[in-house]
């Protein structure tokens, strides 16, 4: 690899009046249908209020600035990180990672967080037309994503298991920090981002377990249902036509005082992913919860555990939560509660 002579082929002498020459990061590249080329970044103005800047160039290596693409305008967070941007299912996706944000309900959360725009885009004008807004991830250890498009036309993501607030959250016996993300292929529904985990993932499925219609209170195991390299599928009904259940839990990466837990409370219909007696012992954000859909305590999960982490896809992929925890690996229990009567099958695989 050479570096060229002309470099930086883009600097700030390119901004639009006001722009911050000190958060100017995150380049996206793609070509377009002509062979020219375009380029996204993050930016921000003197009061940290995040954009997205459109930058075009006909060879790669000239760049000039194009247009605005999309402006925060005080919405949600300030400086806007590591954009993408691409056309999905008949839309334009747009994708960034605010920093320091205020929380909006159950959609968005302190801190570093995540964004999808879904909309349309002006080429002639260079400006992008929000329609709707929502998170990309719903846990707690989800930020920066990227994607790439595959030679069959699939738009996969993968995100960085961490954020600028829980770095300090890792192993101390391991030799690495930080970990990324099960790639999940992208797709739009109704105005709203799915993910699902690839197909190629499930070749590393086997050793197949399932239970169907378990009918139960109170606190339970099942037989074969453990293990921190799994993937687990749950469908959750009421078990009891006279009475809704008050809370459904699954304890995972389990051992005497140690466990994770999600938790859905369907009177509210609130999920909840809680690493508080995991072991860690940093005062970092330990939970987080999120307004899933459902109807008279009716659920469906795909939890896929991978060592120290936890990927929880809810109904086919209209949320995630991701959530990373160092528990010592020997805690590899799994159980259910149940307060009310729950319908479950559980349909289990370990990972090779």
């Amino acid at each position: 690899m050479k570096s060229m002579k002309k470099n930086p082929v883009l600097d700030a002498a390119e901004l639009p009046v006001g722009g911050s020459k000190f958060d100017f990061r995150d380049p996206k590249i793609w070509q377009n249908a002509d062979g020219t080329y375009s380029c996204i970044a993050g930016n921000c103005l003197a009061d940290g209020d995040g954009r997205i800047l459109l930058f075009t160039s006909k060879d790669g290596f000239q760049w000039k600035f194009r247009s605005i693409l999309v402006s925060n305008d005080h919405r949600f967070g300030k400086m806007w990180e590591c954009p993408d941007f691409f056309r999905l299912d008949g839309k334009w996706v747009l994708l960034a990672s605010p920093q320091d944000m205020l929380p909006q309900g159950f959609e968005y959360h302190n801190g570093n967080g995540t964004l999808c725009l879904i909309g349309t885009y002006d080429e002639q004008a260079g400006t992008f037309h929000e329609e709707s807004n929502q998170s990309i991830d719903y846990g707690i250890d989800f930020y920066a994503p990227q994607t790439v498009l595959t030679p069959d036309g699939r738009r996969i993501m993968m995100g960085w298991m961490q954020n600028w607030d829980t770095c300090t959250m890792r192993s101390p016996d391991e030799p690495w920090m930080g970990q990324m993300s099960l790639p999940r292929e992208l797709s739009v529904r109704d105005g709203r981002l799915y993910q699902t985990p690839t197909r190629e993932f499930d070749a590393m499925r086997c050793n197949k377990t399932v239970h169907e219609k378990v009918n139960f209170t109170g606190t339970i195991s099942l037989e074969g249902v453990s293990g921190r390299r799994i993937d687990m599928e749950l469908t959750l009904r009421r078990g009891d036509a006279q009475a809704l259940y008050q809370k459904f839990a699954v304890r995972f990466a389990q051992k005497d005082q140690y466990h994770t837990s999600l938790s859905f409370r369907p009177r509210e219909s609130i999920l909840k992913i809680d690493r508080k007696f995991s072991g860690s012992r940093r005062a970092i954000i330990h939970q987080r919860r999120s307004l899933v859909n459902s109807a008279e305590g009716s659920l469906k999960l795909r939890i896929i555990l991978d060592r120290f982490s936890a990927e929880v896809f809810v109904n086919d992929g209209e949320q995630v939560l991701t959530a990373t925890m160092y528990t010592d690996q020997a805690a590899d229990g799994i159980s259910f509660f149940s307060d009310g009567t729950v319908e479950m099958d559980v349909v289990k695989y370990d990972l090779l």
